[in-house]
Formats: C-alpha cells, structure tokens, sequence
C-alpha cells in the first residue's frame, strides 16, 4: 500500500544518512519538497515523523543524548523553536553561543541523521515567557507587538537577519538538513491580519529561508485566519482530534500534503494546578491511525526539558471567566522523554507503532544517563535581602520594570506614610505577585491568579516604611493579554482612594549570587537568600528537593535552576550534571518566606504535590 511504502522510504533514507561533519552539512543531504498530497525527498515519496525539542530548554551537554534518543524511537525530523529574547537580550547584542547556538544543534541533529523543521517565530508561544519576546519591547507602551506596527517588524526582521546567518548554509536548497521553517506561529488563534502574516513571510524571505520550505501551523478551526496563498498550511490538535482536523485541513487545502504540525502528545503544568497525566493508550491509537494514512506527523513534545530560570510564560485568554495562569519551570510535558530525558512508558509504546508501521526497526537507546541522590544538606548562611537593595531610582509613581531597564526577576517599590491611616491599599492589575511589607513586616499579598488587586492596610500613628516587592512571575505567552508584557506595577497606588506618591525603585534582577552581602548564620526574617555548599562526588543528574522553601527561585553555581513554590505542583528542581562539579558546589536559594531550616537534598525522581495540599498567601 502506498501509505506502507511511503513510510518505509521515509526511515530508510533516514537511517542511510551519512554522519555529518561538525563545520558543514553534508553537500549530498537529500532534497526535501512536495508533490501534491505528499512531500518527496530525492524525488521519492517522503513521510515526515518528527518530534519536538526545544533545544534552548536543554543542558547542551544533552543536545546529543536526546538526539540518539530521538532517533531510538523511530523519528527522522526534529522539530525546534528559537526563542528570540535568549539570543538578543538587548536591542542589537545577539548571543548564539552555549545554549543558544542553533547552529550548532542543527548540525547534531543531522550528524544523527535527522533533518529539521526549524521555528524561528518571532513568535514562538511555546510556554516560554512572552512567546519568545524580548522583554525591552514592552518599554514603549506605545509600541505594539504582534502587529504592523513598523517599530516592532523592524525589530522582528533585524532578529530574523541575524538568526539567518547562523544557519544559511543549513538550509536545504543549499545542501543542510533544515527542510521547513515555520512563518510566525498560530497567528489564527491570535488574529486575522493577512498584511501582518504577509510581512512576517516577507522578512524570511529577504532573510533566504525560503531555502526551505515555509509553512504556517494553526488549530483547525482557525486555518482562515492564520494561513497564506502559496505556503503549506499544517494544522495542531489535541488527542481525539485527529480524524476531524485532518477532514477540515483536506477541505481548506486539498492536493497538499498533510500534515500536523503539532500533535499534543503531553501537556503542560500551571502553578496551583495538578501535574499533567494525559492518555497514552489514546495517543498511541490515533498515533497508528495518523501515520498509516500517510500523514505526517510531528509529536509535541518528544521531550519537553525545562525553562531555566525566569523564562516559564504564562496563559491568559482574556475571556470573561478566565485569568492570569502562570507555568512551572518544569516542562516535563508528560512527553516520550522526561524533563530529564528519560524514557517514559509512552516512549516503547510510540516505537513499537512506528516500527510496525514503517516495518524498520530503529537504533537501540544510548546508555542511561546517570542519576544520585544527595543527602540532606542544610544552608547554614543567609542575607536579609533588605540588605542588598540595589541604589534606588526615584519615581513619582510605581513604574513597571521596563522602563528602568529591567527584564526579568523582582521590582521593590517604596514609599514613606504618615499614620494613623487605615482602608484600602490598591494595587491595580500586579504583574504578577506582591508581597506588601509596613516597616518589613509583610502585612498582605496580592496574586494576579488570583485576580486581586489590593489588601486592606493599617498604619499607626507616625512615619512608616511602605514596601512593595513585585515578582515578575512570567510574562503572557498566549492569548490576546499577551501584548501587554509589562511587568510590576503598570497602575495607580492608592491609599483611601489617593494616589500614593514620591516611590523609591530598586531594581532586583536576580542575575547572579556574587555580589550578595550581609550573609549570617542568625535566622533571617522575611526575603531572604539563604547559602549552603553541596558535596558532590562524581556529577550525576539529580532534583533538588524545595520542600523546605517557600516562593522563590535557585542557583545552583550561577545557573539559575528556576522557580519554586509551595502551592505546587512542583517542588524540586532539576540539577544536570554537567552544571554541577566535584567537590563543593555552592547553592542559593531565594525565598519570600521566613525559612526556619533552610536545607536542600537531591533526589532521583521529581517531587510532585497534590496543590490542594498546600495553602500559599
């Protein structure tokens, strides 16, 4: 059957693909394009069966173990986005080095064998913070993303003009293994501006990746929307959606090849909310229907890995009933792979299906990574984060973060009152997580989540401190409230109904644990960063248990790790190895709360809560 022997070809020439060289592609890598309802390589039929790594949320030490892994379930594509703001962190300065070097990730994966669907956005969603923006494009207000607005195209395209000289030469038409790149991303969910998705193919264009084939990807639903005349139009669903979204992409495009460009396989975690468990016997079924259709497949996520540090997004639709949901730092994803790229149930279960259906078996898995346990370590050092207040800049009103040149972590701002005062204290919209302190003693919080926007305050006779510590907890990446990226305080401070003036702003970053002073061995009260030297023997990959914290974030050396947060679900965090070291490894945790035993272990499996179990101000 035609279906059978397109698939067979399809591993078959993956699994004959020469290795490639670590400086260039291979000058002989086949020719990728379409012929009516199927897409052909060399000329042959070609079923695409890719899976997604973002290789931004992977160690780079692990770029190559879960491209072999990839390849030991059968796949012979990866599908990869490129976050825009990791690699231009400030208007002009690029950084594709490390963990940024597409480049470099792109040629591993070919030397495996696999070619490369590559998702260069701007937009990318994705679950990372702001859908891959850079957070220096919300310091003007008046400055629209995700539109025509000409400041932020011209933005948009610099960004792509520096990506495409990272990977011209991987292209397909010029001999790499990049066969696809994807026009924006799911524009049709967002909005229907055929001049804007026009302008985002034409800066690709200039750019030369149209040495690829373009494509565009949207829910089924949303096609119309989202697509362009003369560029493939893939289409995303969700398990038990298979058979109706096809229908409807086979009704909107017919004679184009089908494919999905996104098949959620796995699902994300919000704060607050269960950790995802989705059906892997109906993913597995629908999986066996779609690739002995002939339709290709890509499989989202394969692994999902983790957003390091501050770079979790956060959903937030803008319907009546809906509000402000940020994610974890974990992106397990409940995918093939775990966070840490361990085989998960799924992973035998999809390989068996597609060495059924292709009749190739694949590769073996490379050998297990190496993970440990470490014992119970307290950290005996702490610093009042009072204590390293950066120099204040003076404000009128509260001003949210961008405008003092800040992208992500924590904004205090501060004030002096003049008691005895009592009522409302209102905050307007928080971006995204207050804690409000009266001479440093937290007397309320206010949660976006939560759709709070003030507490009720009462100042005693005299003149008092008035602090407000701001957490960014991460910035929109989906839905129409994502143009507003502006994080901290963005309204008004109100006392009694009167605008509360003459702030002080101090700037906290969090970029690095170097410069921190004032470290004791006494209890601190209130935020604090609490210190400890962690023994390790040889690296091994491991997660860090948070149990004993509150809200707040960790280092790990100068890695930030990510965020922790006893509402849950998740309560420890990944540590690889190879940002670890022999010896004494130096750890700091920041925390809102008054840690009374600040301690930290290291365990073989993530720490997961029911959030009902835990109760959070």
């Amino acid at each position: 059957m035609f279906h059978k022997t397109l698939s067979t070809l399809s591993l078959a020439l993956a699994l004959s693909l020469p290795a490639i060289a670590a400086t260039q592609p291979s000058s002989t890598w086949p020719a990728f394009a379409t012929a009516g309802e199927h897409f052909t390589r060399d000329g042959q039929p070609y079923q695409i069966i890719s899976g997604a790594i973002h290789f931004q949320r992977i160690p780079r030490a692990y770029w190559q173990d879960r491209l072999q892994k990839a390849r030991a379930l059968g796949l012979n594509t990866i599908e990869t986005y490129v976050f825009w703001n990791a690699v231009e962190p400030q208007p002009g300065q690029f950084d594709f080095s490390g963990n940024n070097d597409v480049a470099a990730f792109v040629r591993a994966a070919a030397a495996e064998g696999l070619n490369v669907i590559l998702r260069p956005g701007p937009y990318a969603c994705a679950e990372w913070e702001a859908g891959g923006y850079p957070a220096w494009l919300f310091a003007d207000p008046h400055l629209h993303v995700r539109s025509r607005d000409p400041r932020f195209l011209k933005a948009a395209d610099a960004y792509v003009q520096a990506l495409a000289q990272q990977v011209k030469p991987l292209l397909n038409r010029d001999g790499g293994p990049i066969i696809a790149v994807q026009v924006e991303n799911e524009y049709g969910s967002y909005n229907d501006d055929h001049a804007y998705m026009r302008s985002v193919r034409d800066s690709l264009v200039r750019a030369g990746f149209d040495r690829s084939l373009l494509f565009t990807a949207d829910g089924a639903d949303m096609l119309a929307n989202g697509t362009l005349p003369g560029t493939l139009a893939t289409v995303n669903f969700a398990p038990g959606e298979a058979k109706s979204a096809f229908d409807k992409l086979i009704k909107f495009r017919p004679g184009q090849p089908r494919m999905v460009g996104e098949y959620w396989a796995g699902w994300f975690d919000h704060w607050g909310k269960p950790h995802a468990s989705t059906d892997a016997g109906q993913q597995a079924k629908e999986l066996e229907w779609m690739l002995r259709q002939g339709y290709s497949v890509n499989l989202y996520m394969f692994i999902g890995g983790t957003s390091f540090g501050f770079m979790n997004g956060a959903n937030f639709q803008g319907n009546p009933n809906d509000h402000y949901a940020p994610q974890t730092t974990s992106y397990d994803y409940d995918a093939v792979l775990d966070e840490a790229g361990r085989p998960t149930p799924k992973f035998q279960t999809f390989r068996d299906i597609i060495t059924s259906v292709t009749g190739i078996r694949p590769p073996p898995l490379p050998a297990p990574i190496t993970f440990a346990t470490l014992p119970a370590t307290s950290l005996n050092e702490s610093a009042s984060l009072w204590d390293n207040l950066p120099a204040p800049i003076a404000s009128d009103d509260p001003q949210p973060m961008e405008r003092f040149g800040q992208d992500y972590g924590y904004i205090l701002y501060r004030t002096r009152i003049v008691g005895p005062r009592k009522g409302e204290l209102y905050l307007g919209e928080v971006r995204d997580y207050a804690r409000v302190y009266l001479d440093r003693k937290q007397v309320g919080s206010v949660q976006r989540r939560l759709k709070q926007v003030s507490v009720q305050i009462d100042i005693p006779a005299g003149e008092h401190t008035l602090d407000l510590l701001v957490e960014n907890s991460g910035r929109i990446n989906y839905g129409p409230r994502m143009a507003d990226g502006r994080a901290g305080l963005v309204d008004p401070v109100l006392l009694e109904d009167q605008a509360v003036k003459g702030w002080q702003v101090f700037p906290l970053p969090m970029r690095s644990p170097d410069s921190l002073r004032g470290w004791t061995t006494r209890t601190i009260e209130g935020p604090a960063f609490h210190r400890g030297t962690l023994e390790v023997g040889t690296p091994a990959d491991t997660y860090l248990d948070m149990s004993a914290f509150g809200k707040g974030f960790a280092w790990a050396g100068n890695r930030n790790l990510g965020r922790h947060w006893k509402l849950g679900p998740q309560r420890s965090l990944y540590w690889p190895a190879s940002w670890q070291q022999s010896g004494a490894n130096t750890l700091v945790v920041f925390d809102l709360d008054s840690v009374r035993a600040p301690q930290l272990s290291g365990a073989v499996q993530p720490v997961w809560i029911k959030p009902a179990e835990a109760k959070t101000p």
